[in-house]
């Protein structure tokens, strides 16, 4: 085989290995999930007020589930979304044209939700991977206490 070939056949096979490795861990890299120690209104209560002692401000609180019977989905296990926002972090963003549509992430949202094992479970983006996708400004605040402060949120739960 040339070179050539060689050097086809290896980036064919890096692009693959890349794609199955985003594939397989891709999930559990954008997204984290902890199995919590309370119940499920314990744990929206408790994570509240992490962040409000963290110097956030939890906007609402909503119950998923009830939405999602209420306009016809049915009945699911119960899902609340903590929104949760801190002021300085997102107007350090959001004051910048060019950064200023990561507002689609707008406010934070913390997940915790019943799963068929009887469990709570909470979920949540992992701010500091996400926020280093993008770069600039947005890894700064992200990927720096956005990330840190809401890991001290759930740190609760964490194995």
């Amino acid at each position: 085989m040339s070179k050539v070939g060689i050097f086809v056949a290896g980036l064919v096979l890096g692009v693959l290995g890349v794609l199955a490795f985003a594939v397989v861990a891709g999930p559990s890299m954008m997204i984290h999930e902890h199995q919590s120690p309370f119940g499920l209104e314990e744990t929206v209560e408790t994570i509240s007020q992490n962040a409000i002692d963290n110097g956030w401000v939890v906007a609402g609180v909503k119950p998923l589930d009830k939405s999602v019977a209420k306009h016809g989905g049915g009945k699911i296990l119960p899902v609340r979304l903590i929104d949760v926002c801190q002021a300085n972090h997102a107007a350090k963003i959001l004051s910048q044209d060019d950064e200023r549509f990561v507002s689609v992430m707008m406010p934070c949202t913390i997940s915790v939700y019943e799963k068929q094992d009887g469990n709570v479970y909470i979920a949540h983006v992992n701010a500091g991977l996400m926020g280093n996708l993008f770069g600039g400004t947005i890894a700064e605040v992200m990927g720096g206490p956005v990330s840190e402060e809401q890991n001290r949120f759930v740190d609760f739960a964490h194995d």
